[in-house]
């Protein structure tokens, strides 16, 4: 069983950053596809960015030039790094790995308010 923990989320001005951590308790990053979800009051579940584990990702294109997403196989972690923050990033983020053989898994999420 492989659990992730997020970290870094809070309430930030528009036009500001915030960077997220996931740790997972294995040895999963570096063998699967890692994503960044979020998730508004009243909406779904969207995929924000990805890293796969050949090194490619995407971005959505409400986020692109502005996230970046890195993973440090090494320390089993991931990041989202959040520059020029808007209103609409409010959300809570979450956390999702799968791995062939593993399976999938998510966090609990970590809650992101961008605000004056």
């Amino acid at each position: 069983q492989v659990q992730l923990v997020e970290s870094g989320g809070g309430l930030v001005q528009p036009g500001g950053s915030l960077r997220l951590s996931c740790v997972a308790s294995g040895r999963i990053f570096s063998i699967g596809t890692v994503n960044w979800y979020r998730q508004a009051p009243g909406k779904q579940r969207t995929l924000v960015a990805q890293s796969r584990s050949e090194g490619s990702t995407f971005y959505a294109d409400s986020v692109k030039g502005r996230f970046t997403i890195s993973r440090d196989n090494a320390k089993n972690t991931v990041h989202l790094q959040m520059n020029s923050l808007r209103p609409e990033g409010t959300a809570v983020y979450y956390c999702n790995v799968y791995a062939p053989d593993y399976g999938g898994y998510w966090g609990q999420g970590t809650q992101v308010t961008v605000s004056s």
